[in-house]
């Protein structure tokens, strides 16, 4: 019989708060993180906070407090930067303490963010030839005509909404697929189009409940055949990796913009709009684009390349200031060798050709080191456009937000 596990520190948490408002530090100001334990029917007695310190300046250091005490951990940082203090609630032997989240475990922790004057800083610098790379892409997707020769199967009304599943030709060697959503009875030219974008992974994608107001397309991001059995999804997706590396990774591809993974990727986004605006209940008017991470990145493309996108709602951008790492910024942990070609396809240069679509970005983590907060400050200080949100969350991490994590907000409206 398979033993139960119980989770006694279910309620349990990390609670963490600086001295002052964590991106208003100056260069060699002392920040002062101090954490304490909270539950409401466990004891701290034999538990430990334990935490890392790094930062973009290449200093790290840990250490450890009795979890009945709390912790208090002082620093700073000389220059324009992030630094983040990484606290794990851990027992006298050093096992990470969990709690049950849905069907997973998590570790309890608190991933907290300062900022060393964030306004300064800055990007790497673009590719000479951005634009003119960027025009040559788009002139493939004449070359693949797709208006008469999209596979459309209607799979039910779900939710008040007709879902099909779709496959679109695209240049490149995969189509665009996923699932199209559209209100029964939809009149001509009522509806506002959004499409949906989907984080990086190897997942079969499953039929999604789209919002009854709207045109909705949701893509995968690898053009696989969707409704096909196990054995299809187990050969497609070891298919498209390469050279040892998952896909996106392979440092050999991504030595040249046209070769790198990222760009069938891009291909099939802006076919994906496309598409949407061949619909006739298309309003016209408004076109939306979604995702978070992977998903965001893709929806940035969207949002950069085609001018009539007119909002963006993304969160943790994955792919932001990818050659910052060259300037000894902390490079995603989990996030491509930098290579030049990565630039053609890095947000903040896509952010500076966002000029007229609102863009929000609901959730940046101040102590998300897959997507780092100085990706994300770059990203938000490059957008063109007036009309821009981010929302940062102290203590979160790139899959964990606490239920009542501060928050702060950078707006520009128009």
């Amino acid at each position: 019989m398979k033993r139960k596990v119980k989770y006694p520190l279910q309620d349990a948490r990390i609670i963490g708060t600086t001295n002052h408002d964590p991106l208003s530090y100056k260069r060699g100001e002392e920040m002062i993180f101090s954490f304490k334990f909270e539950s409401s029917d466990t004891s701290p007695e034999g538990l430990f906070l334990e935490y890392t310190r790094f930062g973009d300046d290449g200093i790290t250091f840990n250490g450890k407090a009795p979890a009945s005490e709390g912790l208090i951990v002082k620093t700073s940082l000389d220059r324009p930067g992030f630094v983040c203090v990484k606290v794990h609630l851990k027992n006298a032997r050093g096992t990470f303490m969990r709690y049950k989240h849905s069907c997973h475990q998590k570790i309890i922790g608190f991933y907290a963010g300062a900022g060393v004057e964030p306004q300064y800083h800055t990007d790497c610098g673009e590719p000479a030839d951005f634009d003119e790379f960027w025009k040559k892409q788009k002139e493939r997707l004449p070359q693949v005509p797709f208006k008469d020769e999209c596979v459309l199967t209607k799979l039910g009304v779900f939710k008040g909404v007709t879902i099909y599943r779709i496959s679109i030709p695209c240049p490149g060697p995969r189509p665009v697929t996923g699932f199209l959503g559209i209100p029964p009875g939809a009149a001509e030219k009522s509806l506002p189009a959004h499409a949906y974008f989907i984080g990086y992974g190897f997942r079969i994608q499953r039929r999604p409940y789209f919002s009854a107001d709207r045109i909705s397309l949701q893509i995968n991001a690898h053009g696989q055949e969707i409704g096909r059995d196990a054995a299809y999804y187990k050969e497609f997706f070891a298919g498209i990796n390469t050279n040892g590396a998952g896909y996106g990774f392979d440092n050999e591809l991504n030595q040249k913009p046209e070769t790198a993974f990222f760009n069938q990727m891009a291909m099939r986004v802006l076919r994906a709009l496309e598409y949407l605006k061949t619909r006739p209940e298309w309003d016209g008017k408004n076109l939306g684009v979604n995702g978070g991470s992977q998903g965001a990145l893709q929806a940035i493309w969207g949002a950069a390349l085609d001018e009539d996108v007119t909002e963006a709602n993304v969160y943790i951008n994955w792919c932001c200031n990818l050659a910052g790492s060259t300037k000894k910024e902390l490079k995603g942990g989990w996030a491509p060798a930098y290579t030049p070609a990565l630039d053609y396809y890095d947000q903040v240069f896509m952010a500076k050709r966002i000029k007229k679509a609102k863009v929000e970005i609901s959730r940046a983590g101040l102590g998300d080191y897959v997507c780092p907060p100085t990706g994300l400050a770059v990203f938000y200080k490059n957008l063109a456009t007036q009309n821009k949100k981010l929302t940062w969350y102290q203590g979160s991490d790139h899959g964990f937000a606490p239920e009542n994590s501060d928050r702060i907000v950078w707006e520009n409206k128009n």
